[in-house]
Formats: structure tokens, sequence, C-alpha cells
């Protein structure tokens, strides 16, 4: 490609390349060019509007199923790069590995100081590494609690969401026991969703010095412990993977839910949001925080879904105008809130300065949601980055559910089996 391009150029656009480098020559000659995560584009329509405001550019859907940063990564390793900015990334999922691989680079140069400043105190550290941003936040999800009211009140059971762990089981048992449901509860199986914010409820000291899950703790064995319980209680394919996205979308824990034949739910608040358009009545959705266990701290878990910067990619200063006018674009937030055609994601603004305009000023059409959301943000905790951050529980989730199915009595020794087999392949690097 090299070679072609320069063959191509005048005597003096050779010069110019040698002056200002090859680099500087692709990006003057390629337009910029993000790739987006499908889901994203799916169900942020006005992302197209923001597109429209950059003449030339050319949005590309990331190759990134089920997290898959293999492609990526294989460019980076011969110093080269399709796209200039992948909107799609998640912190503990692939921000360390993005980054050990030399496939993107930091926001600092590029990141405007007063948006900098803007963000969240726990966001940014979330998205930061060694000092550096290699994140810059776009989407907010907290995990939370979600109930369908017409099915509860069926059951006999309080409108309001249950504040501990002993309160959801008895509120499930008798939605089931009262035939208001066929199920009273279910979860989503993947760690990082269930085991990780149940256990976060207990303590978010769940962690070791590493920054690896602490599988053999306290809090992890107890949340174990409670998946089980609810599991009695459960669509019976609870702990099968899901049908789209590699298996970590489309789960059945969402099937059910949109089915209403359960009463309770616990997964990030967009899930409950966009299941519920498919009822007879959505506003029969109610959401609430996370329960805690007795005397446990009451915290959850929360992720952004952000944007990173190829380190080998071009348009650089203009990735960072383009991902401002994105994260900043007041129609994008109001669909995400409100729903439109295509989906209900629910997911909130990481920046300050968006929350005090909503409060200052509240918009008309801002449901109570979004305050119970803000709020959740100030006791969650993010999962801590590592390179194993997502594939640790993807290590752990076929060797915790022998416990879950009756196959191992004892859930330490099967949460001991999990510290082992996530250790021995991260010594493998």
């Amino acid at each position: 490609m090299t070679r072609s391009i320069t063959a191509g150029l005048s005597l003096a656009g050779v010069g110019a390349v040698a002056k200002m480098g090859i680099g500087a020559a692709y990006a003057a000659d390629r337009p910029l060019t993000p790739t987006v995560y499908q889901w994203i584009q799916n169900f942020h329509p006005a992302i197209s509007e923001v597109n429209a405001k950059f003449p030339g550019i050319n949005s590309q859907v990331a190759p990134v199923e089920g997290f898959g940063i293999e492609r990526f990564v294989a460019e980076a390793k011969n110093n080269e790069s399709t796209w200039d900015v992948y909107v799609g990334q998640t912190p503990f999922v692939e921000m360390s590995a993005l980054v050990k691989a030399g496939v993107i680079e930091p926001w600092d140069k590029y990141i405007p100081k007063d948006v900098i400043d803007d963000l969240l105190p726990s966001i940014r550290e979330e998205c930061t590494i060694d000092g550096k941003l290699y994140s810059w936040p776009f989407l907010l999800d907290v995990i939370g609690t979600g109930w369908h009211s017409g099915l509860t009140s069926k059951a006999g059971v309080a409108d309001a969401a249950p504040a501990t762990w002993d309160d959801v089981l008895a509120a499930a048992k008798t939605i089931v026991d009262k035939q208001a449901a066929p199920w009273g509860a279910t979860f989503d199986s993947h760690g990082w969703r269930s085991l990780a914010p149940i256990a976060h409820s207990m303590s978010s000291h769940v962690y070791t010095p590493e920054g690896l899950f602490d599988f053999t703790s306290e809090p992890a064995i107890e949340a174990l412990k409670l998946m089980k319980q609810i599991m009695a209680v459960a669509n019976p394919d609870v702990l099968l993977e899901g049908a789209s996205d590699a298996g970590v979308n489309g789960t059945p824990d969402e099937v059910a839910f949109a089915a209403q034949r359960v009463g309770l739910y616990f997964k990030y608040f967009n899930a409950p949001l966009r299941m519920a358009t498919n009822w007879d009545d959505p506003n029969a959705l109610h959401l609430g925080p996370l329960p805690k266990f007795a005397n446990g701290e009451g915290s959850t878990v929360f992720w952004t879904t952000g944007c990173a910067l190829f380190k080998h990619g071009q348009n650089k200063e203009k990735a960072a105008e383009y991902v401002k006018a994105l994260t900043y674009d007041r129609q994008i937030w109001k669909d995400s809130i409100v729903g439109t055609p295509s989906g209900h994601p629910g997911q909130l603004p990481p920046y300050k300065s968006i929350y005090a305009e909503w409060r200052a000023n509240k918009p008309d059409w801002m449901p109570d949601f979004v305050t119970l959301v803000r709020d959740q943000l100030d006791r969650a905790k993010a999962i801590s980055n590592h390179l194993f951050g997502l594939q640790q529980f993807v290590i752990g989730k076929p060797i915790w559910e022998a416990y879950l199915k009756g196959e191992e009595a004892d859930p330490k020794v099967a949460m001991q089996k999990v510290a082992e087999a996530v250790n021995a392949e991260v010594k493998k690097g």
C-alpha cells in the first residue's frame, strides 16, 4: 500500500510525505473511520445524526462478536489499523488486553481538559490505567433490580424493591406458590453480570492485590450459594448461553422476563427496560437498587462502554472531535432514556455537567429511573481492570456451575478450583 501511494504522488507530494510523515499523509487521504459495536448502533439510532455532522465519515460495524478483539490485535502486529476509533470498549472486558497488545493509546493528548474534568470521578478511575485515560466513556450501565408489578401484585408481594436477598427469596417463592408466574426470579448467569454484583452487595473489597476477582473470598462464595437458591425459583434454562453475539446476548433471563413469565429480575437496568417494551403494559416495569445481604455493604457493579483510540489509526484529532460530539449529543441521551422504535437501552451519560443541567431544569420527558441509576453509581464499583478481567469469569463459569447443578456439594471446593484454573491461565501468559 505504501509503495502504491508514493508511486502515485507527484514529486511535490513525495516531498510532502517526507516532511509530514506517511501517517499524516494517510490521515489526509483517508476519511475519519470509526468502528462501532453493532448493538450500540441498533439501540442508539441518533448516532447517524452525529455522523452526518462529519462529512465523508466512513463508519463501520466492529468485528467484535462476543467481545473478540482478534482482528484489532492482528492489525496492530503489522503496525496498522483499518479504523481510527473503536466505539464499544468496556474497560474491564478488553481494555487491559488492548493496551498490552499495543493496539490502543491513551486519549490524554487529544481529549480536551474540560471533558476530562467533567467525567464522574468513579468513571474516570474505571477508564484509567497507570494514570492514563485509555477509554473515553460513553454509555453507563449499573446493575440493579427490575420487577413486573402486575405479577408481584397478583401474588400479593409489596410493590417495592426488595431490600435484602432474603426478601428476594421470600417474594420469589410467593410468586411461584400463588401461581402469579411460572418463575419467581431470574438472573444472567455470566459471572460479571451475576456473581460479581451479588458479591459486591456484601462487599466490594473482593479483588486480589493483582486485580483479579477473589473467587475464594466469603462474598464470592455467598454469592454463589445465593445464585443456587434463586435457581430453585428461576427458569430452568437460566444457565444456558445466549442466542446471539457468541452467547453473551439474547440470554434466557431476557427471554423469560420479556415473556412476562418471571416476577423479579437482576441485571443492568437497560435489560429490563428493553424487555418490558414487549409487554402489554410496559408501565408495569418498576426498578430499584440491587438488594444486599443482611449487614452487607450494599454495593453493586457498574461499567461504561466507551471509545478506544487505535495506536496505528489516523485522524486522531478528528476522532477526539467526533467522540466529544457523540458523547455530549442530547438527542442520543433522550432517545436512550425515553426509548425509540429500535429499543429502550436506558443507558446514561458519564458527565457531571449533563446531570447538573437536568437537576437545574428537569426535562418534561425524563422518567424517575434516571435519578435512581445515577444515585446507584455512587455506591457501585467497577470490576477491576486486569488482563483477565473478563476471561476469569469465562474460565470459571463451567467450574462453579458444577456446584449450581449439584455435581459438587461444597461451594468452597468449587470456587477453589475456579481460582486455581484462573491462576493457571494467568501463569501461561
